[in-house]
């Protein structure tokens, strides 16, 4: 997998952000599939900072190792903020960390709905006490959705760290 220099250096700027409080950090991923997780180990000491990671492509990986109610699933969707919500709760609680990022969404180029089209994404941060989910809508290719879906992520963990 190659990563573009910005989202090298914005994996860079989070691992610094967390060294500085330390913190470690997780992340849940779906239609990523575990692209947040390669550009954060990508940053050399990487270890200090990041122990975990799930990659939850489908419904029942999302139930069985995040605790995602089958419920919440089956009545908001795997897109959802609800989904994102609980994902990301549920990797800070096994991961042990002290923030998680979750995402899920749709890379395209099929699966997209007129409610959801091709570019939807949710992501889900949690810290000890709050959870707060946010959506956005990309555009491109499968792999251009992908290269900005992580980008954006690495940027809400980072305004995360400094927020606190």
């Amino acid at each position: 997998m190659t990563q573009s220099k910005n989202i090298l250096a914005l994996a860079e700027k989070l691992g610094q952000a967390l060294q500085q409080k330390g913190w470690t950090i997780t992340c849940a991923e779906s239609c990523t599939g575990g692209g947040i997780g390669y550009a954060i180990t990508s940053i050399s000491g990487s270890s200090a900072w990041f122990e975990r990671g799930f990659i939850t492509y489908s419904n029942e990986a999302k139930s069985a190792l995040l605790g995602v109610r089958e419920d919440i699933l089956l009545v908001n969707g795997a897109v959802s903020a609800q989904t994102v919500e609980q994902m990301a709760q549920g990797a800070l609680n096994a991961a042990a960390a002290n923030l998680a990022i979750a995402v899920s969404g749709i890379a395209g180029p099929d699966g997209g709905s007129p409610e959801k089209p091709v570019g939807t994404v949710w992501f889900g941060l949690a810290q000890e006490g709050k959870v707060k989910s946010v959506h956005r809508r990309f555009e491109g290719d499968r792999h251009q959705i992908r290269e900005q879906v992580i980008e954006f992520a690495l940027q809400l963990l980072i305004e995360a760290v400094a927020d606190v």
